[in-house]
């Protein structure tokens, strides 16, 4: 592509502003492209009417509370799109050409690996100091479309997409357990039966989250349905609320990483739990990885999958040692 007459027509605008764009264009929101960007939405507001004031020509138009990319919109988001992946790849040469000495990984994870990642990233980075780190955390539907446009190095995430146009394989194991306040009634029972769990009030996650996708799976082949009682969008939330005795709920083990014995809550003793699900790393088939990201990669299936790994500290850490018998 011959991008001398997109620089003249960009001339005075800046590769944030096209960046911003980007995002706007990509996500169809301004709020979302403010979340990701770690901006106001008023910033990003500002930076597009820079833009479209360059272009001279509207790029978005607002039907109702939707928006729409203006034909001159469309044009720009491809040649953008094909302008930031070759200043990406320019990067990634360069980065090639310094070895691991400097460089920029951009790691995307799901919500739940927060409770991990840093820790993984902490030890490379004081291994290789002269990189630097972009960890975006967010939700199963916001990952898998910052995955589909190619956005970061590598993501991590519980249930992989099934698709040939990605990469993904295991690397540290995600057993999810029920989970409720130390105070349930059920706390301290032995093999409770998945129908007399199906009982209580649940606690899930939002639709298309994959740990409630799992949950669903596994109570559909019973021939049972959960009782819900509230959908809530964080982990965090509903520990809360479990520690408000609102109910139980099913997790990820490692959302239980910091709190130990001590927190609000323990592992119910659930027939068929834990669910042996794991977390996968990949990224989009054919996609040319940085020196850095190859460098992470293997530290991943290495170290930095023992220091993923779930402590066992005692039979209370997992809830009556349910996890250590299966």
């Amino acid at each position: 592509m011959d991008y001398a007459p997109l620089l003249r027509l960009l001339r005075g605008s800046s590769l944030r502003q096209l960046q911003v764009f980007e995002a706007v264009a990509r996500l169809r929101s301004f709020r979302k492209a403010a979340d990701e960007l770690f901006l106001t939405q008023p910033s990003v507001s500002i930076q597009v009417k820079k833009l479209s004031e360059a272009v001279g020509l509207p790029l978005f138009e607002h039907v109702g509370k939707r928006v729409h990319l203006t034909e001159a919109g469309a044009s720009l988001y491809a040649a953008c799109r094909e302008v930031l992946e070759v200043l990406g790849r320019t990067e990634m040469k360069l980065a090639d050409l310094k070895g691991l000495k400097e460089g920029h990984l951009k790691l995307a994870v799901a919500t739940t690996a927060k409770y991990f990642a840093p820790r993984m990233l902490g030890v490379f980075c004081q291994r290789y100091p002269g990189i630097e780190v972009s960890l975006k955390v967010t939700n199963r539907e916001r990952l898998l479309e910052r995955l589909h446009a190619n956005i970061d190095d590598l993501y991590i995430i519980g249930r992989p997409p099934e698709s040939p146009d990605m990469c993904f394989e295991p690397f540290v194991p995600n057993p999810l357990v029920v989970m409720a306040a130390r105070t349930h009634p059920l706390a301290g029972e032995r093999g409770i039966a998945l129908a007399r769990l199906a009982e209580e009030p649940f606690i899930i996650r939002e639709p298309g989250s994959g740990t409630r996708m799992a949950v669903e799976t596994l109570f559909t082949a019973h021939g049972l349905k959960p009782r819900v009682r509230m959908e809530l969008g964080s982990n965090e939330a509903i520990k809360h609320a479990l520690a408000g005795g609102l109910g139980v709920a099913v997790l990820s083990r490692h959302t239980l990483a910091l709190e130990g014995e001590s927190g609000p809550l323990t592992v119910l003793d659930v027939e068929g739990f834990p669910l042996p699900w794991h977390w996968y790393v990949g990224y989009p088939s054919g996609k040319e990885l940085s020196v850095v990201a190859r460098a992470f990669l293997d530290y991943l299936q290495g170290e930095g999958r023992l220091i993923a790994e779930l402590p066992v500290s005692g039979p209370e850490d997992l809830a009556t040692g349910a996890l250590s018998r299966r």
